[in-house]
């Protein structure tokens, strides 16, 4: 099913369903991450195994705010204003941070930090706040093939195995690179 409407589009997701939904550089699958059938069904469809953990995306810094607070003070601002200083044709940056009690272990996969990024893509925005809060963001691909980067290629890659929110990606070029918040390392350029 293909739907503009990102009230009907976050229902789904309330209701425990996959969505592929255009981000700011490629095409995701989302679900609610405390849905463990709905990410079971990412996973199954991508092809992708539980311990490599995937994305939290929020469309604003107080969906994620709990997830920062072990952060040193000067980080915690980094972080933020990584995300809250960025232009939306700039690449976005994805922050490994330590996850608290409530992050699934489904969701961090075999590590004890877990991937957030607060976006500035509209469309995203939007479908997080009527959402209600993060969601599940993995690029909308089998695992080792390219990335969707328009419905109609997410829709080769998954037929009618999920529900599409159709709409375009934002002006980046490139997916977010990941950077830990507490080493600093680049984990994905």
């Amino acid at each position: 099913m293909i739907t503009t409407s990102i009230p009907e589009a976050a229902q789904l997701l309330q209701q425990g369903q996959v969505l592929a939904y255009p981000t700011e550089a490629v095409w995701g699958l989302g679900c609610d991450p405390f849905n463990e059938q709905a990410f079971l069904q990412i996973l199954e469809l991508k092809h992708r195994p539980v311990e490599k953990g995937v994305i939290l995306l929020a469309g604003h810094i107080d969906q994620v705010e709990h997830l920062l607070q072990d952060l040193s003070p000067v980080i915690r601002q980094q972080v933020i204003s990584s995300w809250s200083n960025r232009q939306p044709s700039e690449r976005a940056t994805t922050w490994l941070v330590p996850a608290d009690q409530h992050i699934p272990n489904w969701i961090k996969g075999q590590h004890p930090l877990v991937a957030v990024r607060v976006t500035t893509h509209p469309l995203c925005v939007e479908l997080c706040r009527q959402f209600g809060g993060f969601i599940v963001s993995t690029s909308a691909n089998p695992a080792g093939q390219t990335p969707a980067h328009n419905l109609t290629e997410a829709q080769a890659y998954f037929g009618n195995a999920l529900h599409y929110l159709e709409g375009d990606l934002g002006l980046s070029r490139e997916p977010s690179r990941i950077l830990n918040a507490l080493t600093g390392e680049i984990v994905r350029a």
